[in-house]
């Protein structure tokens, strides 16, 4: 039901756990709400798909770090490629104007931008990457920054939750089977903790009331998806992901719940019925 960080493959991604690491131990304050990303995934391809060069990224001053690592393989899909780059180019411009606030003077600890990019899936028809990092610009954690992309190579096109669940009716079956599995893991957590009496009531009243507003049945709630394959290449369930804050605090990171592809295929346009197999 949690997100974890993927096997260190590098001195970059070594480097850029480091930053997330730092970024989020700043002090010991109480953590505001975090902003929303930059930028989201285009829904559809962009214009050009000439070739990507996705450069990995490493800068260290005095006032600032960034760190930004992509997977080798994603510049092969010159349109996913280019929605990568435009997310990264924000969350960089994003760092660089609160540089630009500071004039000439030098925050108490480096402003910082570590991002890192995955492959989840590459198959003929579907092909998926996952961001993850942090931005810290000042107080007491990085701002997360938490995205999917989704590229289907055949239909030359990002998939994104309004196009894979056009009826928005559709999406009140999803909304439900996903609060369940976040109700249930609530439960069972809040009985390892040993909570008890009002102090649980308490607990379970806010939690439950985060995962009700954060898991509303639209799409803009499920935006961020990967997909878990089976064997043939067929899509077995969505992983949707929920970034830290809109389902649980801060400190629980990133969650996210398994939606089956039993549940799904009702539920999909028809066009993307096919991606699917019950595993």
């Amino acid at each position: 039901m949690r997100d974890f960080p993927r096997s260190a493959r590098s001195p970059l991604v070594i480097l850029l756990a480091s930053l997330l690491l730092a970024a989020c131990n700043r002090d010991g304050t109480t953590p505001a709400p975090a902003a929303p990303p930059p930028v989201a995934p285009a829904a559809t391809a962009p214009g050009d798909a000439g070739p990507v060069a996705l450069n990995d990224v490493i800068e260290t001053t005095p006032r600032y770090i960034v760190g930004i690592s992509y997977p080798e393989h994603a510049a092969a899909y010159p349109p996913l490629a280019r929605a990568l780059q435009a997310y990264a180019e924000a969350a960089r411009g994003e760092l660089m104007r609160a540089v630009g606030g500071l004039g000439g003077t030098r925050p108490p600890a480096p402003y910082d931008l570590s991002l890192q990019f995955s492959m989840v899936a590459e198959t003929p028809r579907v092909v998926a990457v996952a961001a993850d990092g942090s931005s810290y610009t000042g107080g007491a954690h990085g701002l997360p920054l938490v995205e999917r992309f989704v590229w289907l190579p055949q239909m030359q096109q990002m998939l994104a939750a309004e196009q894979l669940i056009p009826d928005a009716a559709n999406w009140q079956p999803v909304s439900a089977y996903v609060r369940e599995q976040l109700m249930t893991a609530l439960s069972q957590q809040l009985d390892d903790d040993g909570l008890e009496g009002e102090v649980r009531a308490s607990q379970l009243e806010l939690r439950s009331r985060m995962i009700a507003d954060g898991t509303a049945p639209s799409p803009a709630k499920f935006a961020r998806f990967e997909p878990v394959m089976n064997a043939d290449g067929s899509i077995r369930a969505l992983r949707f992901v929920f970034p830290p804050y809109q389902v649980a605090p801060y400190v629980e990171g990133t969650r996210t719940v398994d939606v089956p592809a039993r549940v799904l295929v009702p539920l999909v346009a028809p066009a993307y019925k096919p991606l699917f197999r019950a595993g």
